[in-house]
């Protein structure tokens, strides 16, 4: 186990990557990642849901038939199911939402989408965002997917962070240097 990754962590990333290996073993990844993500939304968008299945004193026998209806109402592949009910039975549904979250990265990474944290001073039009993903997408050669949001704090400029790629074009973050600049002399 590495050792800056914690425990919930290692866990959770193993777990998405054995549901995602069954997936693509029985030729269902695109309706496994369907499921994934239909049940993150309801996961959290529902707070009595979330605090039942992470509720430690909850039995077994609870967890598995919520989680079976919930597979029934939301017609889960049998797969999906039989995952779900391996996470209570071994006390792993507490990592729902990290398995969640994971195993869409990994499909995403699969699938040659890239997900991309970009953040500005002033909103941008839904036009200027596509332009920037459609630029960025041909020069790295894979689907760019943003989490956009707006900061009026940088006074001018935008930050973006494409894994360990960190762009920072920032007012805020020149001022900073000039800062340490003048701080050092």
């Amino acid at each position: 186990m590495s050792s800056n990754k914690s425990f919930s962590a290692e866990t959770s990333d193993r777990y998405a990557r054995a549901i995602f290996e069954l997936a693509v073993e029985n030729n269902d990844l695109d309706s496994i990642e369907k499921n994934v993500r239909d049940l993150l939304k309801i996961y959290s968008s529902n707070m009595e849901l979330e605090k039942f299945i992470k509720n430690p004193t909850q039995s077994f026998s609870n967890q598995l038939i919520v989680i079976n209806q919930i597979s029934q109402l939301m017609k889960f592949s049998k797969i999906f199911t039989n995952f779900l009910s391996l996470l209570v039975i071994k006390r792993r549904i507490f990592f729902l939402k990290k398995i969640a979250l994971s195993f869409i990265k990994i499909t995403e990474i699969k699938k040659g989408k890239i997900s991309a944290k970009l953040t500005s001073s002033k909103t941008l039009s839904e036009q200027e965002l596509k332009n920037v993903s459609t630029e960025l997408s041909k020069v790295i050669g894979s689907e760019i997917n943003f989490d956009y949001k707006v900061d009026q704090s940088l006074i001018g400029g935008f930050k973006m962070q494409v894994g360990s790629l960190m762009v920072d074009t920032t007012i805020k973050n020149k001022l900073k240097k000039y800062e340490q600049i003048m701080l050092e002399n």
